[in-house]
């Protein structure tokens, strides 16, 4: 019996199979979808931020052209791109946010290119590009979200963990269920006010120290007078980390510009900072280029290092709502009248639940598998609330 070969077209060429056909569609309406995404973000962007996401969409749709090339007339009705990438896509009209950004990190990453003979090389390493174009993207809101996130995620939690493994080892010690609601609620109020206290705390230290490692606001008025041959200010760029030379070229360009900058009234701490943009594209044009004619642009500022800490009296009024909403959900069943084992089941299932929902909200941000980081809050919780229970019944007068 002779061996069967696949179809061929009227040109010789072996026809693709229907399920190489599928795959292809399906490539094709994903990377409309992405693309669609990209411009949608775009449109809610300006600056460098809106000429990235367009430039991330125009790679999406030289991915698409290959292939259209592939499909050739087989293209056929379009084909729904993947549910996940339609409610990104769904996100970006509407909101814009980091989470937008972080799920287009994920959606990057479960990129199949590296294993699809279809698919090029150079497809493969764009998509892998641009996972780390869009991390870079995303690294900003992070940033600014992740004081004040650290402390409400770390407030619910605390509240679920730590007021279930109150409500269940009390209540397996065998007391009424009065007695464990008063419990419970006795823990929620000084659970709540502790995680605030603690958040306040640690936050305006954390803050404080920053600010001592900043320039002090009147030193720049010490530049005039210095003494230009001896040049001292490369040494307050030495002691930010500087090497020599450049921290000399440095001090060269501010003090070379200090006419200019006292004419434009900038002449503000940033000048004494490592990091702070200068005339003359920075240290590497030396003092000519400070000296330039024409006067210097304003020093651009850091962004602020703060804003990865988060503010004190946010970082409390978060952990204190959180860690509250998270420790009232162990004594809804309480509230509601239950008693005995109905009560620690509802109570259990319900702090599951909310478990799993921040543990994926975690994972969402952070790129990371929402699924694992969901597992890892519920056994983490439920752990901790079965050492109390077994506490409880090891101790108390009866079983629940």
């Amino acid at each position: 019996m002779p061996p069967r070969t696949a179809p061929t077209g009227p040109d010789g060429h072996h026809r693709p199979s229907s399920a190489q056909l599928r795959r292809w569609r399906r490539n094709l309406a994903d990377e409309r979808a992405e693309a669609a995404v990209y411009r949608d973000l775009a449109s809610r962007r300006t600056g460098e931020e809106h000429e990235i996401l367009l430039a991330l969409a125009e790679a999406e749709r030289r991915h698409e052209v290959h292939w259209l090339d592939l499909l050739g007339d087989d293209v056929g009705r379009p084909v729904r791109g993947d549910w996940r990438t339609r409610v990104l896509g769904w996100l970006a009209r509407r909101f814009g946010s980091v989470w937008v950004y972080a799920l287009a990190q994920r959606a990057e990453s479960r990129s199949a290119y590296a294993q699809d003979a279809e698919a090029t090389p150079r497809m493969a390493a764009d998509e892998q590009i641009h996972e780390e174009v869009v991390r870079g993207l995303a690294m900003r809101g992070r940033q600014q979200i992740s004081g004040t996130f650290r402390a409400a995620v770390f407030g619910a939690n605390d509240g679920l963990v730590s007021n279930l493994a109150l409500v269940l080892g009390i209540g397996a010690s065998g007391v009424g269920a009065a007695t464990v609601l008063l419990t419970g609620l006795a823990g929620l109020l000084a659970g709540a006010l502790s995680m605030a206290a603690g958040e306040y705390v640690s936050v305006r230290s954390q803050r404080e120290l920053l600010e001592a490692s900043r320039p002090a606001a009147d030193a720049a008025t010490a530049l005039a007078h210095l003494d230009v041959a001896a040049n001292e200010l490369a040494l307050v760029y030495r002691a930010r980390g500087m090497s020599a030379d450049d921290a000399h070229a440095r001090a060269d360009v501010v003090l070379a510009s200090l006419a200019q900058y006292e004419a434009q009234q900038a002449v503000d701490a940033s000048l004494l900072r490592t990091t702070t943009a200068l005339p003359g594209g920075g240290v590497d044009d030396g003092a000519e280029a400070g000296a330039a004619s024409g006067p210097p642009a304003p020093p651009v500022p850091d962004r602020d290092e703060h804003e990865s800490v988060g503010t004190a009296w946010g970082a409390a009024m978060a952990s204190f709502c959180f860690f509250a909403s998270g420790a009232l959900i162990p004594v809804l069943p309480y509230l509601v009248g239950a008693t005995g084992f109905t009560a620690v089941a509802w109570s259990c299932a319900l702090v599951g639940v909310a478990l799993i929902g921040t543990g994926s909200v975690v994972g969402l941000l952070s790129g990371a598998s929402p699924v694992r980081r969901a597992l890892r809050q519920l056994a983490i919780g439920y752990g901790a609330a079965a050492v109390t229970y077994l506490l409880g019944l090891a101790f108390g007068a009866s079983a629940v």
